[in-house]
């Protein structure tokens, strides 16, 4: 069998917990942050895992992880 391409674009995006889940950094983050209160932007600093029904999409980028 040959060896499967991985998505580049996916493979900077997402990463793997130690018990399998895939992570995901959230989104509204990159500006108008001076709008935004210190809470929100922290909340949004932390990771989130991926919801399952996109799981599977996400696996099938990252054939390796």
């Amino acid at each position: 069998m040959p060896k499967i391409k991985t998505r580049r674009s996916a493979a900077k995006r997402f990463r793997a917990t130690g018990s399998g889940k895939i992570v995901r950094r959230k989104a509204f983050k990159n500006h108008m942050l001076e709008h935004k209160t210190s809470d929100k932007k922290r909340s949004l600093s932390q990771m989130a895992l991926v919801d399952e029904c996109d799981e599977k999409n996400v696996r099938s980028m990252l054939p390796y992880l």
